[in-house]
């Protein structure tokens, strides 16, 4: 068999990998014409030093363009009581931040309510597949309050089985 008909399917990678549970966050930015920003579960530690981060964007975010452009973000990390949060910023083509209270920083909007923010420069951007690996020097964070974070698992929200 060659490797690419060994690869897995999306289909197979959504069943089995989504069997390890990640927590969700909201990535920031501003873009020209103003705020923008993203759901994003695949975001992640890199290195404590230098502090830096990961998250991984679709090629097909409208987002991420102009993040990328701004070159820099916050990531919002979201607190199990903010689906509705969530929601909002998996959406397309909608004002995510309409009647939303969040406050800006020199990254972007950090989101009123979220357990922290991730404040970043862009470090690097790599591609791969479908999506870009963005890694972000860390320069600022706040850890807001503590809760219970959003969890994402198997294809919903929560822990159940």
């Amino acid at each position: 068999m060659t490797a690419v008909e060994q690869a897995a399917s999306p289909a197979e990678m959504r069943r089995v990998l989504g069997s390890f549970a990640t927590g969700v966050t909201v990535v920031t930015g501003i873009g020209l014409a103003g705020p923008v920003g993203f759901s994003c579960q695949s975001f992640a530690s890199v290195s404590l030093d230098p502090p830096l981060v990961l998250f991984c964007p679709a090629h097909t975010s409208r987002s991420w363009p102009l993040i990328r452009d701004a070159g820099k973000f916050c990531v919002n990390v979201l607190a199990e009581d903010q689906e509705d949060l969530c929601a909002r910023f998996a959406t397309t083509g909608s004002d995510k931040f309409a009647e939303l209270a969040w406050h800006e920083t020199a990254w972007g909007p950090s989101l009123d309510g979220v357990l922290s923010t991730v404040m970043c420069d862009v470090e690097a951007v790599h591609p791969a597949g479908d999506h870009d690996i963005v890694i972000g020097h860390v320069r600022e964070l706040v850890l807001h309050r503590e809760a219970a974070p959003l969890v994402f698992y198997r294809g919903t929200f929560g822990l159940e089985l």
